[in-house]
């Protein structure tokens, strides 16, 4: 058996660069008993975040070629002229490169996953490109019921093709941590992330609560210096606010989840429906009590261990904040159920993965 892993092109597997998806293969592949028979492929990278296993594939020297087709066609060739028997094909959010890897490929089971919305995707926006993909792939792993429902929609899954598994995360405290007076923002400087409403509640209440940190920890695009006149805004009003504000930037997972297991609360004020809710699941895992929208995958996730705002706004994230941050006992409230109640452990998802690759291999 060989399995191959193609990843987008935008995403960069690397040790300082890895947003979401890169994070999920690398936790998938640090505890599955295949190991060995994992190929990674992506944009050639430096510090890739698995070295052995990573083909990092050169961006094609024509402009305007397509540079996922590239890494498609390139690892087609690779696994072509490497690879014999029978093989698994697994690719990350890009439907549209299914028709090329069929075409391109023998004796391969393709497995689609979807960490984001399919109807917003080339290739699955459709209901026709979503029968079509239900006809050439063998499995559809979406991260969440949310995700599972959207591909679905008017359209008929007769041999159960679809089926949902929920991204793991590395829980890496043994006991519940010690935790600073801190308030968190984790993500990209982008309207839809609701980074905006977060600045100007925490402008009405730093003043209140001076023994407190507030924090923004992103950057405009992930591990990119490139800013925008939103995130340029944001970070400047944010900074001005006191002496207790800060935007730290984009940061490494590793450093990201060091604070984060320092933090008593994040907020999530995502105006747009998250996919799945990588920041809410990292979060519940260090012990950090959430105040969440309650969009798209974030109340599947979070359940009933944090608080759920209904079209969340800056006034309603104020009223959630001073609520908390008044009472010690309904902080300590909120980050003991997300700590006590955390199940999306990464070796438990990998080992559901490798069942699922085992089955679609003996088939």
């Amino acid at each position: 058996m060989h399995i191959n892993i193609l990843l987008p092109h935008k995403e960069k597997f690397s040790i300082n660069s890895a947003s979401s998806v890169s994070i999920t293969v690398m936790n998938n592949f640090n505890h599955s008993k295949y190991k060995k028979l994992i190929r990674i492929f992506g944009q050639n990278v430096c510090n890739p975040l698995i070295k052995d296993n990573f083909i990092g594939i050169k961006d094609p020297t024509i402009f305007f070629k397509s540079k996922n087709k590239n890494l498609a066609n390139k690892m087609c060739k690779i696994i072509n002229k490497t690879q014999t028997g029978k093989k698994i094909i697994e690719i990350h959010n890009r439907p549209y490169l299914v028709n090329t890897i069929f075409k391109k490929t023998q004796n391969k089971v393709i497995t689609l996953f979807f960490h984001n919305d399919p109807l917003s995707m080339r290739g699955s926006k459709s209901i026709i490109e979503r029968n079509k993909l239900l006809q050439r792939v063998d499995k559809v792993i979406c991260v969440s019921n949310f995700i599972k429902n959207k591909f679905l929609r008017d359209v008929n899954d007769n041999h159960n093709k679809v089926t949902v598994l929920y991204n793991g995360i590395e829980r890496q405290a043994v006991n519940f941590p010690k935790k600073n007076k801190q308030i968190i923002f984790v993500g990209r400087i982008v309207k839809e992330k609701g980074v905006h409403l977060y600045s100007k509640a925490v402008k009405q209440i730093a003043h209140k609560f001076k023994e407190w940190k507030f924090l923004i920890i992103g950057s405009y695009k992930l591990g990119d210096k490139e800013t925008s006149i939103f995130s340029k805004q944001i970070i400047q009003e944010f900074n001005n606010i006191g002496l207790n504000t800060m935007v730290l930037g984009f940061l490494s997972n590793q450093n990201v989840k060091q604070i984060m297991s320092e933090s008593s609360l994040i907020v999530i004020p995502s105006l747009w429906d998250e996919p799945f809710g990588l920041v809410a699941a990292e979060a519940m895992s260090c012990g950090v009590g959430i105040i969440s929208s309650n969009s798209g995958g974030l109340p599947e996730i979070i359940k009933g261990n944090g608080i759920l705002i209904e079209n969340v706004n800056e006034k309603k994230i104020v009223s959630e904040l001073e609520k908390v941050l008044s009472s010690n006992e309904k902080l300590k409230k909120l980050q003991k159920l997300s700590w006590n109640n955390f199940e999306l452990f990464s070796s438990q998802t990998s080992r559901e993965l490798d069942i699922i690759r085992k089955k679609l291999f003996l088939r």
